[in-house]
């Protein structure tokens, strides 16, 4: 929101200066961005009237003009292409000083003598028009200093407001808070209801009262819209970051500004019977006033007539029914209520962004438009003349807005702030927003919220209106006290920064992305799954819930490899998001990816590359820090990101907890991704939950161990091999490993060899070689009836 400070000063007046003023609005939730002059700095500048011009003898693009500034009549030299007999613009006389400490001097120009310098709007950092001299209006007074004839020791502010403060997008709802922050009054300007002088009406019909619970129009007849939009309110509108256009348009935008309600104003003669408030037709043609043809959908609120759209509801009027000011002659002004969440998100989804559409989205006062239909009606009849009729509402007041009376209570007020505050204040600050309070005895009040405060709902809200008036600054700083229980903590349960620093320690770094990602990049990963969609998202590449954290974790990879980081080890904490909304399930996860060698550069390290099973050791490294790795257990698995044959499913107890493998490469191939990419991903809850550790008394006899080289099908996992021998090799089997994988030479090429190492000890005794020879051949025995696995000869 960016206003003119004096158009605010007129409204409410605190008697602070601008600096103060802007701190205390900053400091009240209005956070201030930019302070801006409504000009540059310049003197010696006034209303001068060019008499007479005739072409320079010498230069074809040159005038001499005679220029009166009231007392006298000076020769300028000009070379704008609107200089002309009869206008008035700004002189800059001999020893005036314009922006930049360029002083006017006597001049000669083509051999031609120049007494002054006629000015354009960017020569004076007015605007950036600088295609001409700075037309005045006709009944400027000539010889006035141009600072005091435009008000330009003025300053625009820029405003950057929180969604919930839209009742501040106007000049009114700022006014009321800095009548509240000062206990001030506010000098609202004085709206009488404007007579009807004709009869003629158009009908209005809403058949969404859901989304337009009010719509007001009014025919205005025989305007003339040749005439200008009044100097003060081309100026207010300037500082206020709009553009002129023409008097109809700078009135309703004028309206806006001022009292917050949008405004639209119709050309009469191109409405084709009554007014339709209703939803769009899908694929409805519509050209609005940008130039700019869109296909409507169904589900866009419309103005319509009784042939046509006219316009899409709080965001942009069509081209063919707007104001054009050589052949309207009468009017149709709009004023409405649109609820928030019909229009929310239609102007982006339409590719647009308009003053109206940034208001309605955020909530516009539902009693306003009454108020600025009058005020609109009667700066139209001041400016532009003509004749109003009677204005037509449809309403539907069970759709309104209604928000219920809240309970305040003075110890919530205490506890909340930490001061105590006495009733006539607390009184006194609500009541400056209009929030009208009714004591109820015993430190509560009822509190009756206006509708332009539809943000304020609950008692917090009231107490966030009390802290912001009395102000942050001069809250006391007190630590927070409460009586906390010490909560247990399960000691089977990991905790997240421990895995981090854990994947950290293995030489990853943990990444951050969004949630919400490209719906392409979705289809990528989780073809055939529909996403679940933003109503509003932030662009169109951010518009879809990830259902996987891996799309993340690969755009961030790709940066880092297209900076010249070729060893690329990231890893992702945050949630994914499964099903649709009534269903949906957000489910915490760990990922990784990684690409590059397998050790950092150094003379000692080789430069083999990443493969799976370093990435494997990674995951098993997170699946043993619970201490129940033993649980887990690797399955080939299908993927429709990962390489078919390099996939692994990870399962808890035959649950599947998440996936490890190696990019498709026809995912790779679409991502421009030249190397290896391995990823991984486990469900959190999987991960840390593990087993509370038991301790066992050490043994204090030896060791057996027995090494087996065993002939197995190629196809067969060697953890199927190692489960086997698991669950035969008895209670004292205390360690088992695999050692060695060979195929080839003197091997069938259909099997591969596998050597394990079986170490046995006793607690209470030595384990005699009877024993563990027994136990190896109920192994061997089972290992080839299960598995087709035989001792190698």
């Amino acid at each position: 929101m960016k206003f003119s400070e004096q158009w605010l000063r007129g409204w409410v007046n605190p008697q602070v200066s601008r600096d103060e003023l802007v701190a205390r609005l900053s400091m009240a939730g209005l956070e201030v961005d930019s302070v801006t002059p409504a000009a540059g700095q310049f003197s010696g500048i006034v209303v001068g009237e060019i008499l007479a011009t005739e072409q320079h003898p010498d230069a074809d693009k040159l005038r001499v003009c005679q220029v009166s500034n009231g007392a006298d009549t000076f020769q300028v030299v000009c070379g704008a292409p609107n200089a002309r007999p009869g206008i008035k613009i700004p002189f800059a006389m001999i020893g005036a000083e314009l922006p930049g400490d360029f002083k006017i001097k006597k001049a000669k120009l083509r051999g031609v003598e120049s007494f002054g310098m006629l000015c354009s709007a960017a020569e004076l950092q007015i605007s950036e028009e600088n295609d001409g001299l700075l037309e005045l209006a006709a009944d400027a007074p000539v010889g006035q200093d141009i600072r005091q004839y435009l008000n330009l020791d003025d300053a625009s502010i820029e405003i950057g407001l929180t969604p919930n403060r839209g009742d501040c997008l106007s000049l009114a709802g700022l006014a009321r808070d800095v009548s509240a922050l000062y206990d001030v009054p506010v000098t609202r300007p004085v709206v009488p209801a404007v007579p009807a002088t004709h009869d003629e009406v158009r009908s209005v019909e809403v058949s969404a009262p859901a989304a337009c619970p009010r719509y007001l129009g009014r025919v205005i007849r025989n305007v003339d819209l040749s005439k200008p939009t009044p100097l003060w309110m081309v100026e207010r509108l300037r500082r206020s970051d709009v553009r002129s256009i023409d008097a109809a348009v700078d009135i309703t935008n004028y309206v806006m500004l001022e009292l917050g309600q949008p405004m639209h104003a119709f050309d009469l003669a191109e409405i084709n019977g009554g007014i339709r408030v209703r939803m769009a037709e899908e694929g409805e043609k519509l050209v609005l006033l940008d130039g700019q043809e869109v296909a409507l959908r169904a589900d866009t609120l419309v103005i319509a007539d009784h042939t046509r759209a006219l316009a899409i509801a709080g965001v942009m009027g069509g081209e063919h029914s707007g104001v054009n000011t050589e052949k309207t002659r009468d009017l149709f002004l709009e004023s409405a209520f649109f609820e928030p969440i019909s229009v929310a998100g239609k102007a982006r989804s339409y590719g647009l962004h308009t003053d109206a559409s940034h208001r309605y989205e955020r909530g516009v006062d539902s009693q306003l438009a009454r108020e600025a239909m009058e005020r609109a009606t009667a700066l139209l009849l001041e400016i532009v003349g003509g004749e109003a009729g009677p204005i037509v509402e449809a309403v539907s007041e069970q759709h309104l807005p209604n928000i219920a009376p809240i309970t305040l209570r003075d110890e919530r007020i205490t506890q909340m702030l930490g001061l105590q505050m006495d009733a006539a204040q607390v009184e006194q600050l609500l009541n400056a927003l209009e929030l009208k309070t009714s004591a109820n005895g015993a430190g509560q009040w009822t509190v009756t919220v206006p509708s332009h405060r539809f943000d304020i709902s609950l008692e917090v809200d009231l107490i966030e209106e009390l802290a912001r008036l009395y102000g942050y600054n001069n809250l006391p700083v007190r630590y927070p006290q409460a009586r906390l229980a010490p909560q247990g903590k399960p000691e089977t349960r990991g905790e997240l920064p421990n895995l981090r620093r854990l994947l950290v320690a293995r030489g990853y770094q943990e990444a951050i992305t969004y949630s919400f990602i490209d719906p392409k990049l979705f289809e990528l990963f989780t073809p055939g799954v529909e996403p679940l969609v933003l109503a509003n998202p932030i662009s169109n590449d951010m518009a879809a819930m990830r259902a996987s954290l891996w799309p993340g974790l690969v755009k961030a990879m790709q940066h880092n490899l297209n900076r010249q980081q070729d060893r690329v080890r990231l890893f992702e904490s945050g949630l994914r998001f499964v099903g649709q909304l009534g269903d949906l399930k957000q489910q915490p996860m760990i990922a990784g990816v990684v690409t590059g060698s397998r050790l950092p550069e150094g003379w000692a390290n080789g430069r083999d590359g990443i493969d799976f099973f370093d990435v494997k050791a990674d995951v098993e490294a997170l699946l043993g820090y619970s201490g129940a790795l033993s649980d887990f257990s690797f399955v080939a698995g299908q993927h429709p990101a990962l390489h078919p044959g390099q996939t692994a499913r990870i399962e808890r107890d035959g649950k599947e907890v998440g996936y490890l493998g190696a990019i498709h490469p026809e995912l790779a191939k679409t991502l421009g991704l030249d190397r290896p990419v391995y990823v991984f991903e486990l469900v959190l809850g999987d991960v840390v939950e593990g087993r509370l550790p038991k301790f066992s008394e050490l043994s204090k006899f030896p060791e057996t161990r027995r090494d087996l080289a065993l002939i197995a099908g190629r196809d067969v996992a060697s953890s199927s091999v190692l489960e086997v021998i698991r669950d035969n090799a008895g209670e004292w089997l205390t360690d088992l490993r695999l050692f060695d994988v060979y195929q080839g030479k003197g091997i069938d090429p259909d099997r591969k060899s596998l050597a394990v190492g079986l170490t046995w000890q006793h607690p209470s005794r030595t384990l005699n070689d009877d024993e563990v020879n027994e136990t190896l051949q109920n192994i061997l025995t089972s290992l080839e009836q299960r598995l087709n696995t035989t001792l190698r000869k």
